[in-house]
Order: structure tokens, then sequence, then C-alpha cells
């Protein structure tokens, strides 16, 4: 008995196709149709502000997918190396009088220049050791940008002038959109591709056991650099993005405890999946908007400071539930469903 279409592909082209089925592009249609032109024309302010940066926090988890869900390499100071990005296109636009669109590539081979350096740990180091390590890199960015002051103007900032993109002014809450949407978009498909090549491929195989990997032929040295190189590379490029939609640069912009809801944004969405990244993003940032929403009403029955903290303890909560009953994510999940469908009533 012959299975529904699109249960199983019928050759290699289908196999190395983005999106397999017509059904699959029909929806991509029309969810980049709804984002792109629907959403700008009816969406509040306050609404295209929280999808933007919605929209650089999906890049830059794109990058910690990369090194963490995909080579194994756990990281905790993804939020540094969005100050180092958020820093470079404030220094570069200001100072160096550089457009955006040079200014913020260039921000994010920085990024990956300075993540080479401080992922040169894990060529001997891994695990509990290699988080320690990069905890300590955020830090030692964090320090090295307030005392090169007359550089970074250190705890005083960088105003950022406003993007200029082929000679057009990118002002206001509905450009930016657009601008970080399809940026945002541009790099699902780049992290998706990274993941369907050979380097990849090389990652993944680091990830699920180092030591076979190396045994096959894989160079861990050049290879885990790269996947610093790469994740970081991402993260820089948020950080200008935010940078350059708030007008201004400071170490305040990129906390610590940034860096921690990235990987729990991973473990809910799914560890590993280019679709698991948009997943997490978006519910963990939903659920911190509704917690700010239920924050007044809830001061009225409990004592305000427990109110003002449910925004970490909601999506704290949900993290754990997913560690305990779905760790594979919300992706997994999403997956298993697509398949029931398809193979329904078999």
């Amino acid at each position: 008995m012959r299975l529904p279409s699109g249960t199983f592909s019928q050759s290699y082209g289908q196999d190395a196709a983005l999106l397999r089925t017509k059904t699959k592009w029909i929806f991509l249609v029309l969810f980049l149709a709804l984002l792109f032109f629907v959403i700008p024309r009816w969406a509040s302010n306050s609404v295209l502000t929280i999808m933007s940066f919605m929209g650089i926090t999906i890049i830059s988890v794109h990058g910690l997918n990369i090194l963490t869900g995909n080579c194994g390499l756990l990281s905790m100071g993804h939020s540094g190396f969005m100050m180092v990005g958020g820093y470079a296109v404030a220094i570069l636009c200001s100072k160096g009088g550089l457009p955006f669109w040079v200014a913020l590539p260039l921000a994010g081979l920085i990024a990956g220049g300075v993540g080479i350096f401080f992922g040169l740990p894990s060529l001997r180091i891994k695990g509990f050791y290699l988080i320690m390590s990069t905890v300590a890199a955020y830090f030692i960015i964090h320090w090295l940008v307030l005392q090169f002051r007359d550089l970074t103007g250190g705890t005083d900032g960088l105003a950022v002038p406003r993007a200029d993109v082929f000679g057009m002014t990118v002002k206001g809450k509905e450009s930016f959109f657009y601008l970080i949407m399809v940026l945002a978009v541009v790099a699902t498909i780049v992290a998706k591709n990274i993941l369907r090549t050979r380097v990849g491929r090389a990652f993944v195989a680091i990830r699920d056991n180092d030591l076979a990997a190396e045994v096959m032929g894989v160079n861990l040295w050049s290879y885990k650099l790269q996947a610093f190189f790469i994740g970081c590379v991402f993260a820089g490029i948020a950080g200008g993005l935010s940078a350059q939609y708030i007008g201004f640069c400071n170490v305040e912009q990129f906390p610590f405890f940034d860096s921690v809801w990235y990987l729990g944004m991973l473990i809910v969405g799914g560890m590993g999946s280019t679709s698991g990244v948009i997943f997490g993003v978006v519910a963990i940032e939903l659920l911190q908007q509704l917690a700010i929403k239920l924050g007044p009403w809830l001061a009225e029955i409990m004592p305000p400071q427990a109110a003002n903290g449910l925004s970490l303890v909601l999506p704290g909560l949900v993290i754990i539930l997913f560690l305990i009953f779905a760790p594979r994510g919300i992706a997994h999940i999403w997956e298993r469903f697509k398949n029931y469908y398809q193979l329904w009533p078999f």
C-alpha cells in the first residue's frame, strides 16, 4: 500500500531541498506575506518593537544553536559577543564614518574574530569547564569595554547614527521592522544551509562523539574554532542591530543573564533545530510579555515584589517543565504531530 504523498522523498533532490512539498511552500509564502504586508500595517508600535527584538534574538540564537546545539560547545557568554558587535557598529559608524550596511557585516566579522580567540580553550576543555571559560569571556569583554573609554565611551556609552542603507535612512518602527525581519529570514536560511554542508555534518559528529569524529578524520581544532567563529558572527550582527535600533550602545544593553535566556530558548524550542530556534524565542518572549501584562493584576492579590518577578519565574518554570517532560523541545513535538498527520489513519 502506498503511503500518502510527501511521507517519503522520491529522490536525492527532494532530500536536499529545504522545503520538500508544495504545501510547505504555500505555508511559507503565506507566512512571509503575513509578516511583511499585514503585520506592519495593522500592528501598533509596541507590537512592532516586541517583534523587532524577537527578530534580533532569533539571529543571535541561531548562532548559539550552531555553537551549542549542533557542535556541542556549551557557551554562556553569548551576550558578550553581541556586545562586541554592538560596539563595533557604534564605533565604525560614529567614529569611522562607515555606512551601516558596511559596518554591520564588519561587526559580525569582528565578533567572529573575538569568538575564535575565546574559543581556543575549547580545544582542551569541554563541559562545565568550557561553560566557565565562556562566562569569563563575557566579563573580560565587559571589563575591556569599560577600560577603553576614549573609544567606547566607558559607562556613558556611544550614540549610534541613523542607519543608512544604500542611500535610504532607516527611521521609525516600521522601517526597522522590515530591516530586522529581512535579516532574520536571511539568517535562518543561512543557518539552515550551514547545517546541510560538510561543515555542519562535522559539527554534529563532534557533538555526538568528538573522539569518534576525530578517528573518522574530522579536524577538531579547525571545526571547533569554525563553530565559535560562525556562532559569534551571528551574535555580532544581532548586537549591531540592537545598538542601531536603540540608537545608543551601552554595556547595560547586553546583560549576562541574556545568555542564560538564550540557552533556555534553545531548550524550549529544541536544541540543534533551526525551526526550534524560532519556536523557542517566540515562546519565551511571549511568556515574558504575558507576565508583564499580568503583573499589575497580580500585584493586587500578592506582594508587589512577587508580581514583578513573574517575568522571570514563568519562563523559568516552563524551561524546567520542558527539561523534564519534553527535553527535545517544541520542534520535536511539531515533527511528531506532522508525522502522525501524514501517516493517519495508518
